[in-house]
């Protein structure tokens, strides 16, 4: 049986809900180019995408429902169903999961006697594998509601978890305090984080994620000698010296006219009738 019209919301969250999508729009030169913040303006008000929330956006928007549908089911940070307080992710992506992200996984649904995208029975935590997440230098790393959880083990992500459901504080490895998923998915609406402090604690890179920029420029990393230090690269003279030396090591001179790859220049594109490996041909040709 078709599904009836999605019913409205409350006269009184609609009009909140209103406003706070007007300003979103606003922000926008076309309005459809808001659907993705509310669409999680919608997620923050019910803790999922129902189909009120895909309605009111529709309708905000001047789009179709199934337009809306189609955007909020091919994202995967877009809920369809009710879920808990607390999105707890596990990144099984390769390295975090040859560095034990699959043992923490198959640990936690044992722990919490849930699978895949599946809330426990108080409603506080949802658990589900991730794709990666940028962050391959804290491997294994586990997220609460987007936030860090770094370098975590079996162990500590069942203490995690059993922090969540009791109610006791957790603090992320980095980044700003924990916060609800609802409450979450206003500030990917576009909303500010208000909490006194949260803005401020949310930080830069962990020390992991820096060192291969301090290489590059040519500083020392903490614990290692010199010889681990990359000379930054510099221009080639018009005799051909200077430039990177082939091993990286600032001690070695690179031999003349000798460019490493990455920098020898191209005058010619491959398409190019002049190009020296000759002009680039079409498959089957």
């Amino acid at each position: 049986m078709p599904a009836l019209p999605a019913p409205d919301y409350p006269v009184d969250v609609r009009a909140r809900l209103e406003a706070d999508a007007k300003e979103v729009i606003a922000r926008y030169p076309g309005a459809r180019s808001a659907l993705l913040p509310l669409l999680h303006l919608v997620q923050a008000e019910e803790g999922h995408v129902t189909r009120t929330g895909i309605r009111f956006c529709a309708e905000m928007l001047d789009l179709t429902t199934a337009e809306v549908t189609a955007v909020s089911t091919f994202y995967s940070m877009y809920r369809r169903k009710a879920s808990g307080e607390y999105q707890v992710g596990v990144c099984t992506n390769t390295l975090c999961a040859v560095m034990g992200g699959d043992a923490i996984f198959e640990d936690l649904k044992e722990h919490l006697g849930v699978g895949n995208g599946e809330t426990t029975e108080d409603g506080a935590v949802t658990l589900e594998h991730i794709e990666c997440n940028a962050a391959c230098d804290f491997a294994p790393v586990v997220m609460v509601n987007w936030e860090f959880f770094d370098n975590q083990t079996p162990q500590s992500a069942r203490q995690l978890v059993d922090d969540l459901r009791a109610g006791r504080s957790v603090q992320p490895t980095r980044g700003a305090p924990l916060c609800s998923f609802k409450d979450t998915a206003r500030m990917l609406a576009g909303f500010p984080d208000e909490r006194p402090g949260a803005v401020e604690a949310t930080g830069g890179a962990g020390p992991a994620s820096l060192i291969g920029l301090r290489l590059a420029k040519g500083e020392a990393v903490p614990g290692r000698g010199a010889d681990h230090v990359i000379a930054p690269r510099t221009a080639r003279t018009a005799d051909g010296s200077g430039g990177e030396p082939p091993s990286g090591h600032p001690a070695e001179e690179p031999p003349a006219g000798h460019p490493s790859s990455h920098d020898a220049p191209q005058e010619t594109a491959a398409s190019d009738d002049q190009h020296p490996a000759g002009p680039a041909a079409e498959e089957g040709e």
